[in-house]
């Protein structure tokens, strides 16, 4: 069997065992309606990051909208930021934490054949961009709403490039990632944040290389 083959394999594997759609979405549902759970503390509010400018989305986005372009959808109507209270910050964390340790992450090398595809990560399988854009499904499942929850693009502490989901709140800016089981505010992740979705149209804006300072592995 070759690498390809044997990475589907075990990502079905690793599906299969975690039950991943209708166990993490009900567990998602339980997120918003155990009230009996222990408070959370809410996190401090911290300054939201500033875009400057449009900036061109990469190809591989542009081909995802294509084959799905409910997923790229811009609805004025609805609320740019998101009121963070203990459940929805609950929510985030259960959503980050479960669905990280629910996919495998491979390369779309690996996986596809291709240097950059986005999808769903439906076989268990899926780089940094697929496992983000299903913690956004789900979260919109759970009633947020998409234009508060943003594609964005980094420059990780390896250099390298790298996708995380920002939920753009009332207190911030919070990283969804798939490096991290703790929701971060952007501020936080040791990243430069270079572009991401826009939250006033369709068109991807510029976040100036903006720097974070770097945190600990621990977090």
């Amino acid at each position: 069997m070759n690498r390809t083959g044997f990475l589907k394999q075990a990502g079905r594997r690793l599906l299969a065992a975690a039950g991943m759609g209708a166990a993490i979405l009900s567990a998602v549902a339980a997120v918003n309606t155990a009230h009996a759970l222990p408070q959370m503390n809410l996190p401090g509010i911290n300054a939201a990051i500033l875009s400057s400018g449009q900036a061109g989305p990469t190809p591989a986005w542009l081909a995802f909208c294509k084959q799905m372009p409910d997923e790229c959808t811009f609805d004025p109507s609805e609320a740019a930021v998101i009121a963070l209270d203990q459940e929805t910050w609950r929510l985030l964390g259960d959503v980050n934490e479960r669905v990280n340790a629910t996919i495998l992450p491979v390369t779309d090398q690996d996986h596809w054949g291709v240097a950059d595809r986005w999808d769903y990560p439906d076989d268990g399988l899926g780089d940094c961009e697929d496992i983000q854009i299903l913690k956004r499904r789900m979260l919109i499942q759970a009633g947020l709403p998409r234009r508060a929850l943003r594609m964005t693009v980094v420059i990780d502490e390896l250099g390298a490039g790298h996708a995380v989901l920002m939920a753009r709140t009332d207190r911030g800016d919070y990283i969804l990632d798939n490096k991290r089981a703790t929701v971060l505010s952007w501020q936080e992740t040791g990243y430069r944040y270079v572009k991401r979705e826009g939250s006033d149209g369709k068109s991807w804006v510029w976040l100036g290389n903006q720097a974070a300072p770097l945190v600990t592995a621990t977090k």
